[in-house]
């Protein structure tokens, strides 16, 4: 009889468990990982943050760009620079995503089509995405690849006075 109240319990506290922690002992147990994760580790691994951010900043400056492709091409090359400066930067920033390890040549193109952009695309974006597009560049420029994470108590420890190492 004891045996009989205990099984359900058992199994009661181990669903509940199962529900606050998030895990679940179905599909994801064989051994696939999940989607999100799965994303997580490759943009941990690359300069996502500092591409996203040039590509959005080339995005904000070619929205700003008011006049249709007919009036831009019977315009001359000056109008035409206005669209060609973002979609630059729209590229260099998924490029800077993809391949990591050309950020260097990537984050120096994008930083001097950002800057370009103040004179050829309305201030460059009114100024939104120019500061995007130099922002995301900077960041590309100084990302360091395999580099252990720093935590303030190696730094402190580094610090301490008295200590050689």
């Amino acid at each position: 009889m004891a045996q009989g109240t205990d099984g359900p319990a058992e199994t009661d506290t181990t669903e509940a468990t199962a529900e606050t922690t998030g895990t679940t002992a179905g599909p994801a147990s064989d051994g696939r990982r999940h989607p999100w994760r799965t994303f997580r580790g490759w943009r941990h691994r690359r300069p996502f943050g500092a591409g996203l951010a040039v590509a959005l900043g080339g995005g904000e400056i070619l929205l700003t760009q008011r006049a249709s492709v007919s009036v831009i091409l019977t315009a001359g090359a000056d109008s035409l620079i206005g669209y060609v400066m973002p979609v630059i930067m729209i590229v260099c920033g998924l490029l800077i995503i993809v391949n990591p390890s050309q950020r260097l040549f990537y984050s120096i193109v994008a930083v001097l089509a950002s800057l370009a952009s103040w004179v050829t695309s309305n201030l460059g974006g009114f100024l939104v995405g120019l500061l995007l597009g130099v922002v995301g560049s900077s960041l590309a420029f100084g990302w360091a690849p395999d580099q252990p994470p720093r935590t303030p108590g190696a730094l402190r420890r580094r610090l301490r006075p008295g200590r050689s190492g």
